[in-house]
């Protein structure tokens, strides 16, 4: 669906559910197991990084066995093949960490969602006025969750998704500020990719999951 300036919306379970799992892996293999876990503990939407070896080949095994239960993004890209790659690969949204007004133009062409990087008001601005779907403002532990508060003073409309040294506590406090949801890498998935404990991981993604959905009441 689009809007105003051809904004193309964030998937529904992305943006109901509040939550978004940043997945780092050593390898591409190593995300099918611990995405198990991850909807089985009720995540609904995971991005996918291209820091991860082989993430586009086994991008449409992922889609095929996961995707009618949650949303699979495309995220570090940081170039127009790349981005063109995941659009062509069935990617439900893109992350970027940069700021790109062209890369905008290239999702919102395809009429994939896009979520471009930025810290400043002129970079979020930017992005946001190019149509981006949402912003993400990174490094967010850098600012803290009152930074989205005074961004919404000259930015009323701007939506947000803090990302970078986000805990549990930082959750619901920055989606308490109105971020449209949080995303969450390391706090969430802990040691999981690197042979951790999958039953530990699979309370943390609830506890995540439980604040999510309070934070919406």
């Amino acid at each position: 669906m689009t809007g105003e300036l051809g904004r193309v919306a964030l998937p529904d379970r992305t943006v109901e559910s509040r939550l978004i799992v940043v997945a780092r892996a050593q390898r591409a293999t190593d995300y099918d197991a611990v995405l198990d876990v991850l909807v089985d503990a009720g995540i609904r939407s995971v991005e996918l990084t291209l820091t991860t070896p082989g993430t586009f080949g086994h991008l449409p095994r992922l889609l095929e066995r996961f995707g009618d239960a949650i949303d699979l993004g495309v995220g570090t890209v940081t170039n127009s093949d790349d981005l063109a790659r995941a659009i062509d690969a069935g990617a439900d949204y893109i992350v970027t960490p940069i700021t790109s007004t062209a890369f905008v133009t290239q999702a919102k062409g395809a009429g994939v969602p896009i979520v471009p990087g930025g810290l400043t008001p002129t970079e979020l601005f930017a992005s946001w006025s190019a149509g981006a779907s949402a912003v993400k403002i990174f490094p967010a532990g850098q600012v803290g969750p009152s930074y989205l508060k005074d961004l919404r003073g000259p930015f009323p409309d701007l939506v947000a998704v803090p990302s970078g040294g986000v805990d549990l506590a930082g959750a619901e406090a920055w989606l308490r500020s109105g971020a449209v949801a949080v995303s969450i890498g390391g706090p969430l998935l802990g040691d999981a990719f690197g042979g951790g404990d999958l039953q530990a991981l699979r309370e943390r993604a609830a506890a995540f999951v439980e604040v999510c959905a309070r934070s919406a009441e």
